[in-house]
């Protein structure tokens, strides 16, 4: 197993940090704080690309709106349609009303090899809570939602940063999204890439297309 690697680079020097271990065939990520201003372009820029990962299926099918189902994407067509079996996760978003989302989807860091099987990560199976809509959402919608941080758990922009690293170091959905394993096609770019953008958005102010 590798291990994530935080290197957070001041002006006036380097500092290293070395959290838990992670999934086995994820990528060492390397923090890098700017130490110059962003402008607002190299912000939008960033942002466009977080938006491509945030809509892609492996981030959006699961954050879903208050009808709590969970979307299947056909990689080959992009069509999508309701979760089979009439599945529905419930207001607790992890399926406590009825059949839990863990019935299937097991809590394991271990890669998805098996195509067409269940997925699996770190973490337990749920949905994003419901105020995390990106489903079928314009990019100025989920930049709003992002940026604000009553609708994103909190955060400021080091806390989004702090998330990614946080679900990479249980092997959760974000580290997923970008290795979900065979049949499923992964989100766009590298985790590593993410993340950078994520850094330098946030240092840019968090802007959005409507400001």
């Amino acid at each position: 197993m590798n291990r994530i690697v935080k290197t957070v680079i001041f002006a006036l020097g380097v500092m290293s940090v070395t959290p838990p271990l992670f999934a086995e065939g994820e990528t060492d990520l390397v923090v890098t704080q700017p130490t110059t201003p962003i402008s607002t372009e190299r912000g939008m820029a960033a942002w466009d690309r977080i938006y491509a990962v945030a809509s892609h299926p492996r981030c959006a099918n699961c954050h879903v709106d208050a009808r709590n189902i969970p979307i299947w994407t056909d990689d080959a067509t992009g069509m999508d349609r309701v979760h089979g079996m009439h599945i529905n996760a419930g207001e607790s978003r992890l399926g406590a009303e009825g059949l839990m989302c863990a019935t299937c989807h097991m809590t394991s860091t271990r890669p998805n090899t098996i195509e067409h099987a269940p997925p699996h990560a770190g973490i337990p199976w749920q949905l994003a809570p419901v105020e995390f809509l990106w489903h079928g959402q314009s990019s100025v919608n989920i930049c709003e939602q992002m940026r604000n941080a009553d609708r994103n758990g909190g955060r400021d922009g080091a806390g989004l940063v702090e998330h990614i690293l946080h679900d990479v170091s249980l092997g959760g959905f974000i580290a997923w999204g970008f290795n979900p394993g065979a049949g499923r096609e992964p989100a766009p770019g590298t985790l590593q890439e993410h993340l950078d953008d994520m850094i330098t958005w946030t240092a840019a102010g968090m802007p959005c297309p409507n400001d």
